[in-house]
C-alpha cells in the first residue's frame, strides 16, 4: 500500500471520531449522524444572516403591508402548533415571478409572488407554508448544508458581523451559504416528511386537509405541462412526482378523513381573495415585466424597454417595475431616463440593493461621489456584491477617504483575482500604495 494511504486512513478515522456526532431530529426524536451539531441558537443565528441575502437574490420583498401581515398570520397559526413553536419565525412574500417557496434555518420562510398568485384559498396557502415549516422543524436545510460540505462555511458566517461596507471573505461566504440554501434540493424522503408534517400542522390549526389535496392536484397538472417558470422554480428544489401525490392522499385518508368535510376545518377562500386582490390587479403588469426580462436575455434591449414601460404604466407604484426600466435604460446608455426611474424605485421601496447600485453608479458618472457613496453603502448593506464594492471604493477614493478605498480595493482584488473588476481593483490598490496602513 502507498505510504501516503497508510497515513491517510488512520488520520481520517481520528478526524471522524473527533468531529462526527449525533444531532437529534426535533420531529422524530431520533439521533442523526452529523459532522457538527448546531445548537438552536446557532441555527437561528445562521438563518438570520442568510435569509436577508436570499430575499435580495430573489428581487426583494413584495411591497404590500396588508398581504405581508396576512401571510404572516397564516404562517404563525401553523407555527404555534408545530413541533418547534418557540422559534422566532419570519414569513416573507418575495417579489419573484417563479412559483416557489423556501425555508431557511431557524424559522425563516418565504413564498414568491409567482406561487402566491397561483393559489385559490387560504388552506392551499397553509399547505405550502406548512410544508416549509416541516423543513424547518425537521432541520432539513441544515442537513443539506452537511451534504454540501458547506457547514464549515456556515460556522464561520455565524461569527461574521458586517458593517455593510466591506467585501471580505466572510461577506463572500455569507453569500455562498444563502445561495446554497436557495439552490439545494431536498431528498424524496425529506419531501415526504415535510408533506406529512405540513398536513399535520394544517389540521391542528383547523385548516381543511382538502387544501393539501388541491395543492397536490394543481402541482401534478403543472408538472405535466412543463412550464419553464415552474421547472426553474418549485420543481427544481422540491421534486414532484405522482407517487408523492398518492402518498399524501393515502396519509390524509388514513389519518384525517374525518376532517375532509368537517365544517370546523376551513378553506378560508373569502379572506384569501380579499388579501390577494391588489396582487392580482398587478399581475398583468408583471406579465409584461416577465416578457421584458425574456427580451433582455435575448439581447433585445429596445423590446425590453417597451415592455417595462408598458408595465410601469399599468402599475406605477410597483418599485421592481420602476427598477427594471431604470436598469434597462442604464444598460442602454440613457442616464437621465435611468436616474428618473431608479430614483422612483428607491422612493417606493428603499430596501432593494439593485436600485441603490444603479443610482450609485450614475452619481459616480456625474462626478457626485458623496451621493454615490450613500447609495452604494446602502446597496452593500442589503447585499454585498463585487460591483457595489468596486464602485464604493471608487467613491471613497474620490471623497478623499483613501484608507477605506485602499482596503476595499484590496478585498475586491482578492475576491475576483482573475476577473476584470478584480484586475482593475488591484491596479487601484497598488496606485494608492500604503494609504491603507495609516
Amino acid at each position: 500500500m502507498d505510504i501516503r494511504l497508510r497515513f491517510f486512513f488512520p488520520v481520517l478515522a481520528v478526524l471522524a471520531s473527533l468531529f462526527s456526532g449525533c444531532a437529534m431530529n426535533p420531529v422524530t426524536g431520533k439521533s442523526e449522524l452529523a459532522f457538527y451539531s448546531l445548537s438552536e441558537q446557532e441555527e437561528v443565528s445562521l438563518g438570520k444572516k442568510a435569509f436577508p441575502e436570499a430575499i435580495q437574490r430573489m428581487q426583494g420583498e413584495y411591497d404590500d403591508p396588508h398581504l405581508k401581515e396576512y401571510v404572516t398570520a397564516v404562517g404563525m397559526r401553523l407555527a404555534k402548533v408545530s413541533h418547534r413553536p418557540n422559534l422566532p419565525y419570519a414569513f416573507k412574500v418575495v417579489n419573484d415571478s417563479s412559483p416557489n417557496a423556501f425555508a431557511m434555518p431557524g424559522g425563516n420562510i418565504a413564498i414568491t409572488r409567482g406561487l402566491l398568485v397561483a393559489l385559490e384559498n387560504e388552506a392551499q396557502l397553509a399547505a405550502v407554508l406548512g410544508h416549509e415549516l416541516g423543513h424547518v422543524t425537521a432541520r432539513h436545510s441544515l442537513q443539506n448544508l452537511q451534504r454540501g460540505i458547506l457547514l464549515n462555511i456556515g460556522l464561520q458566517v455565524l461569527s461574521y458581523g458586517s458593517s455593510g461596507t466591506s467585501y471580505g471573505i466572510l461577506a463572500q461566504q455569507a453569500g455562498q451559504v444563502a445561495g446554497a440554501l436557495l439552490d439545494s434540493s431536498y431528498s424524496r424522503e425529506e419531501e415526504r416528511e415535510a408533506d406529512r408534517l405540513g398536513i399535520d400542522y394544517m389540521v391542528k390549526a383547523q385548516y381543511s386537509p382538502k387544501g393539501a389535496v388541491e395543492l397536490q392536484e394543481f402541482l401534478a397538472q403543472k408538472s405535466g405541462e412543463g412550464e419553464a417558470l415552474w421547472l426553474q422554480g418549485l420543481f427544481r428544489t422540491h421534486p414532484f412526482s405522482k407517487e408523492r401525490m398518492r402518498d399524501n392522499q393515502y396519509y390524509i385518508d388514513s389519518n384525517y378523513n374525518w376532517a375532509m368535510n368537517n365544517e370546523a376545518y376551513v378553506s378560508g377562500a373569502g379572506e384569501f381573495q380579499r388579501a390577494m386582490a391588489p396582487l392580482r390587479k398587478a399581475k398583468e403588469a408583471y406579465d409584461d415585466y416577465d416578457r421584458g426580462r425574456e427580451k433582455e436575455q435575448a439581447k433585445d434591449l429596445a423590446g425590453a424597454i417597451a415592455l417595462y414601460e408598458q408595465a410601469v404604466h399599468k402599475a406605477p407604484r410597483q418599485a421592481l417595475l420602476q427598477n427594471a426600466l431604470g436598469m434597462a435604460y442604464l444598460r442602454n446608455d440613457s442616464p437621465e431616463q435611468a436616474k428618473k426611474y431608479l430614483s422612483k424605485a428607491v422612493q417606493l421601496d428603499g430596501d432593494y440593493h439593485e436600485s441603490h447600485f444603479g443610482l450609485g453608479y450614475l452619481y459616480l458618472q456625474e462626478n457626485n461621489p458623496a451621493s454615490a457613496k450613500e447609495h452604494l453603502q446602502k446597496s452593500m448593506k442589503l447585499m454585498p456584491t463585487l460591483g457595489s464594492a468596486f464602485f464604493l471604493a471608487e467613491s471613497y477614493e474620490k471623497t478623499g477617504e483613501l484608507a477605506k478605498a485602499h482596503t476595499l480595493y484590496g478585498q475586491v482584488a482578492a475576491a475576483d483575482s482573475r476577473g476584470s473588476l478584480g484586475r482593475a481593483a488591484a491596479a487601484r490598490y497598488r496606485a494608492l500604495g500604503g494609504t491603507g496602513r495609516r
